[in-house]
């Protein structure tokens, strides 16, 4: 303890200034918006790296349990593009699996660190803006949702999960026009909340709920989980719902990443300059 005290004493002067210098280095990142956006891309390429050397090392002694959930997405994607074909097309067609509806664009990564144990969880993958990716990005599952990209470097993006109190997607019973809000209340990791539905909706457990489609993020009728149990608000006009997730949000590993092609117009659209 001693050596320790006289080592402070004998370096107080390089010390005092280590702690300065660290200290106005978060002070200005913190009050400029361009060195901290600087400072998060730089942060996301180091810990990407970490992350992605961790989850290879994971992959390895993990092929067996990978391969069966990639032959259950291939299935699921098959499924999905004979299910969207026109009666009309022929069987010399070429089909573009990358686009889903003409409107979507989508890629694949893989996960390589996942968090929900807290109550603003975030996951990271292994594509950013060098492959296109970009903020207000969905990510899917072949059996739901996952989240939504919400900051990107050149090779890594970090995804704003479903499992994050900050997280707020359109959503609807599949039964019916009705709409609402998912949220999460950091309770469970298995379960999710669908708030303002309205008290006439044909509300039953086991009814599937799905993406409403009233965003320029994810498309209509994605699917999400089912309902496990509902009660009326205390105003009596809505019902908060519980919906038990299709996904096993601690068990995830490769993705789907939707962007929509028109969602730029779109914006320009409902957001006038002039306004």
């Amino acid at each position: 303890m001693q050596q320790i005290i006289n080592f402070v004493i004998r370096n107080k002067t390089s010390l005092l200034f280590l702690l300065l210098f660290f200290v106005s280095i978060a002070l200005t990142i913190q009050s400029h918006s361009y060195h901290k956006s600087k400072f998060i891309n730089s942060a996301n390429f180091f810990t990407g790296g970490i992350y992605e050397s961790a989850s290879n090392i994971s992959n390895y002694f993990n092929l067996k349990t990978q391969n069966e959930i990639l032959a259950e997405e291939n299935n699921y994607l098959r499924s999905q593009i004979l299910n969207g074909l026109d009666s009309t097309v022929t069987s010399t067609s070429k089909i573009d699996s990358t686009t889903y509806n003409g409107h979507y664009k989508i890629q694949t990564a893989k996960i390589i660190n996942n968090n929900y144990s807290t109550s603003k969880n975030y996951l990271t993958i292994n594509q950013g803006e060098n492959h296109g990716l970009k903020e207000d990005l969905a990510v899917i599952t072949s059996k739901g949702i996952v989240g939504i990209i919400d900051n990107t470097s050149n090779r890594y993006s970090r995804v704003l999960s479903i499992l994050n109190t900050k997280s707020k997607i359109n959503a609807q019973l599949k039964s019916s026009n009705h709409i609402g809000s998912l949220v999460w209340n950091a309770k469970s990791s298995a379960m999710v909340q669908l708030t303002d539905i309205s008290k006439f909706a044909p509300v039953k457990q086991g009814d599937t709920i799905v993406t409403g489609g009233q965003s320029s993020i994810f498309p209509q009728g994605i699917p999400i989980g089912v309902v496990d149990n509902f009660a009326l608000d205390i105003s009596g006009d809505t019902y908060t719902i519980d919906i038990k997730l299709f996904n096993d949000m601690t068990n995830l590993s490769h993705i789907y990443i939707i962007e929509n092609l028109d969602a730029e117009e779109i914006k320009k659209l409902e957001n006038p300059i002039n306004e």
